[in-house]
């Protein structure tokens, strides 16, 4: 999983354990998502955030939903105005 901490607004993810299931390599993932293999490192420590398109891209690979690849930080989410 990520390495992002509460309350700092960075968005986890689990490519670690997704790329794990499908025993990929980082430079596999990397190849089928079109960056370099120190991107899906920044990433995976939480030094990086996707862009929209790229995030598309790793949800598409692992064949899954944005929620079940990224989590967002519960306290980020609290400072918006939902319209509730």
């Amino acid at each position: 999983m990520g390495t992002a901490q509460s309350g700092d607004g960075v968005i986890s993810n689990r490519f670690r354990v997704l790329r794990a299931e499908r025993r990929w390599s980082q430079a596999e993932l990397a190849r089928r998502v079109l960056v370099s293999r120190q991107t899906i490192v920044a990433l995976e420590n939480g030094r990086f955030q996707p862009t929209l398109q790229l995030a598309f891209r790793i949800v598409h690979v692992f064949g899954t939903s944005i929620e079940d690849v990224f989590t967002a930080d519960p306290e980020d989410l609290a400072l918006v105005d939902a319209g509730a």
